[in-house]
């Protein structure tokens, strides 16, 4: 493999390469990629401290108000809490691809959950089965307590169906818009009925809330269950090109190429296996075309642990990490609604744009604009975060960029443009880059670290 293959692969199946270990890495597509594959077979939860949730049961917050809204109030902290936590683990993986997964899942299997308890072991469940067995993957998360709140699966009773799961596990989450009828969500709300979960957010199946009658679903008719409705969905060959288009988008290009999508849904619809599917990806020559490589816009989430990949950089306030998600459009546990995030081009407006390309100044340079050509950009930039503060710095951050010299110890710095930005960079670009002093490999990595090239992968 050549380095901009290995790249290409790197900031794809995780968020970008570590370059001082590049030359350690196999040339062979298939070595890489099976190394890849191999580091994510275990998986490593995240954890946070939920200590205060001992002893206490729903008698104690039935009985006493005061301290329901006290746990309320202490859980959706918690949950802020797990934000800085996920970002970075992403930054610091120890199972690259099985996290870049779980953040793909998370903007599939989407939902939101205030207990932190629930949203903690919804969150593991994405990594769990992020590689694994999508059959599996599909019915533990119609059992997930999180799932059971945030689509009114404790309210389907038999007599009274809420069809809010069934129709988006049919629209969004298998099938797609089209393939399935009216007819076909109610009669599979009657399947999900009696899924509920107790205190802990372990599932309990209520019989008696259950409608054990028939039901006729895209073409079948039985006394189905959820899991009898979610195998039924996975023999239509058109779950698997669901997901295999999602995935194709997310990872090699967000035009679609029905050739290359086909290929992949008979892999896909084999076994439903992710990671054969994921493999098949990563080791196709169309992966590697030029016409993928850069073609994507980095989510926010991506473009910060992109940065902080290439220069390591330590948050002295873990809030400062919600901060610069809330700017760019993308909060990690809090989705806009059930579709999740549109991404692409819906990341970049005349707003997130501004921000994007100051944030390296920001966060590596104390704020010191390196691209003076534009103009009074930086200062409107700069009153517009500095203006509460008093002239402090808007996030407080520690580069290491000894780090950095010795990660990139081997590029010359004129060379540096080919490892930090991805794809081509324009004439005119080019033409710029030409005229910048190459003295300073620290300042010219946050020169292009602010150009609108690097907000591709």
């Amino acid at each position: 493999m050549t380095r901009k293959e290995l790249q290409h692969l790197y900031w794809r199946a995780g968020f970008g390469m570590d370059h001082k270990k590049a030359n350690t890495y196999a040339k062979n597509r298939k070595s890489v990629v099976d190394a890849l594959i191999t580091d994510s077979n275990t998986v490593t939860p995240l954890d946070i401290d939920l200590s205060y949730l001992d002893g206490i049961d729903p008698i104690d917050l039935r009985n006493h108000p005061s301290l329901a809204r006290e746990i309320t109030q202490k859980g959706r902290k918690k949950v802020r809490e797990l934000n800085p936590i996920w970002v970075q683990r992403l930054i610091d993986p120890k199972e690259l691809l099985r996290e870049r997964m779980t953040l793909f899942w998370a903007n599939h299997f989407v939902c939101r959950d205030q207990n932190p308890k629930h949203a903690l072991h919804y969150n593991n469940s994405l990594r769990s089965f992020a590689l694994g067995d999508f059959r599996a993957f599909v019915k533990a998360i119609s059992k997930e307590a999180a799932m059971l709140k945030y689509l009114n699966g404790k309210q389907n009773r038999k007599r009274k169906p809420n069809e809010n799961f069934a129709r988006e596990l049919m629209e969004l989450f298998t099938l797609g818009e089209g393939h399935y009828t009216e007819k076909d969500i109610k009669e599979s709300a009657r399947a999900f009925t009696g899924y509920n979960h107790n205190f802990s957010g372990e599932f309990v199946f209520r019989e008696r809330q259950h409608d054990d009658g028939s039901k006729v679903f895209l073409g079948s008719i039985g006394r189905y269950d959820g899991d009898d409705i979610i195998d039924i969905i996975l023999e239509k060959k058109q779950c698997a090109r669901f997901i295999s288009e999602k995935v194709y988008r997310y990872f090699v290009n967000p035009i679609p190429n029905k050739t290359h999508i086909s290929a992949m849904t008979d892999v896909f619809y084999k076994d439903y296996n992710i990671e054969d599917l994921m493999r098949f990806v990563f080791m196709s020559d169309w992966f590697y075309a030029e016409e993928n490589i850069g073609s994507k816009i980095k989510a926010p989430v991506e473009f910060l642990v992109g940065i902080a990949n290439t220069v390591p950089v330590k948050f002295e306030r873990k809030k400062d990490i919600l901060v610069i998600q809330r700017l760019l459009g993308q909060i990690l546990l809090d989705p806009p609604n059930v579709a999740g995030w549109k991404g692409d081009k819906a990341w970049i407006d005349a707003n997130t744009i501004m921000s994007r390309l100051k944030i390296p100044s920001l966060l590596l340079n104390n704020a010191l604009i390196s691209l003076k050509e534009y103009g009074d950009f930086n200062d409107k930039f700069k009153n517009q975060y500095f203006k509460r503060s008093k002239d402090k710095l808007p996030f407080k951050t520690l580069p290491n960029w000894d780090a950095f010299l010795e990660n990139f110890k081997s590029i010359e710095t004129e060379n540096l443009s080919e490892i930090i930005i991805q794809g081509n960079i324009n004439r005119g670009t080019a033409d710029y880059l030409k005229t910048l002093s190459k003295a300073s490999k620290r300042d010219y990595c946050v020169q292009l670290m602010s150009l609108p090239e690097y907000q591709m992968c």
